[in-house]
Formats: structure tokens, sequence, C-alpha cells
């Protein structure tokens, strides 16, 4: 695991894997790297146009908003349209771990995503979140068209599958596998069972 005690595996489309990346890092008891993969692309990954009804989507969208308040994050705020297509967004982020700087991007494009409110479908937000963490455009662009770019993408998502990892955000720990809400709480603890390591702040590993 090149170093890291866990992986962390998240789709910027997903606003549950957004509220998990603005607390991995202080979590966590010890590194994570970041893999970018493409939620549809998993087994079990969540559909966020596949609500019912309106209400339905509403009662959804309120229990984030709350969850957030909770957490002491910034009001939430959803991209238009949403859910959004995130491939381009998860191209870059794969060029970002490739370059040290998936934490970076990742958090930045978040951002933009949950707490401005932009839809990551618009290759300019995209850019936005990428100059955050001092990624440069035009070589983000190209790196965005790569054909090696874009497999390694289908291929940490066709992986992360193998090591059971069925939605996003999704914590694996060794061969532990942790989903959904409350990963992180519990891969921590399960971390600390496993390796005894201090209650202490999470470290990134790129």
């Amino acid at each position: 695991m090149t170093g890291a005690a866990a992986s962390f595996y998240f789709d910027l489309q997903s606003p549950l894997a957004y509220l998990a990346a603005e607390r991995v890092l202080h979590v966590l008891p010890g590194a994570a790297e970041w893999r970018p993969v493409l939620a549809r692309e998993l087994p079990g990954g969540e559909r966020f146009d596949g609500f019912r009804c309106a209400e339905e989507q509403e009662i959804f969208r309120a229990e984030l908003a709350r969850r957030a308040r909770e957490l002491e994050l910034q009001e939430l705020r959803w991209p238009d349209p949403f859910p959004f297509d995130s491939e381009l967004a998860m191209r870059v982020a794969t060029y970002a771990a490739s370059i040290g700087r998936a934490v970076a991007f990742a958090q930045a494009a978040f951002r933009q995503a949950f707490a401005g409110g932009h839809s990551l479908q618009e290759p300019d937000r995209v850019l936005v979140a990428a100059a955050a963490c001092e990624m440069h455009p035009a070589a983000v662009l190209r790196a965005a068209e790569l054909r090696s770019v874009a497999r390694a993408l289908s291929e940490c998502t066709a992986r992360a599958a193998r090591g059971g990892v069925r939605d996003v955000p999704a914590l694996l720990v060794g061969e532990r596998v942790f989903e959904g809400e409350h990963a992180l709480e519990r891969a921590a603890t399960y971390m600390r069972a496993a390796f005894g390591t201090p209650a202490r702040a999470g470290m990134e590993a790129r």
C-alpha cells in the first residue's frame, strides 16, 4: 500500500465522499492514500438520479445538509446539474495522484462542487480546482485526454471492485473494507485495534 495504512476511495460526484474527504486527514490514526475511482463502475455504486420522487430527493438533500452542519463544514450547496458526469474531473484526479497532488486537488474539487455549488462537468470548474493546487491548466487538459490516464482510472476502479469496494466513500485497510457515512470512524477503530496506532490526526500519503 505504498507505505500508507489505508486506501481512501472517492468519486468527486458523491456528496457522501465529500463529507468523508473533509475529515479523513483528521479522523484516521494513520496515513491514507487517496484513490480516485468511478463509482458508476463499482458493483453497488449509488445512483443519485434514482430517486423515486422529488420528496425522496429533498429528504436526502436535507439529511446531508444536516450532517454537514453537524460536522461544522461549510453550508452544503448543490451543483446544477446534480448528479453531474464526473469522468473529466476523475481523470484529472487520477493525473493529480500521479504527481503527488491527489489530496489537494480532490479537496479543492469537492469544495467547488459541494461548498460552491458548481458542476464539475464544466471544464472551467475543474481547472479552478486544479489551479488551487498549482496544476497548470494546459498540462491538466492534456492529461485528461491521455488514454494512459483513462486506463489508470479504469484499472484503479477495477482493482477496488476486486478488493471488495462496492461504493464510495470507502476505506480499505488490509483486506477489510469500510463503506458509507460512518466508514471513517469504523476504519479508525479497526486500525487502532489491529495496528496499535495511537488516536492522533491522520496523515496524507500522497
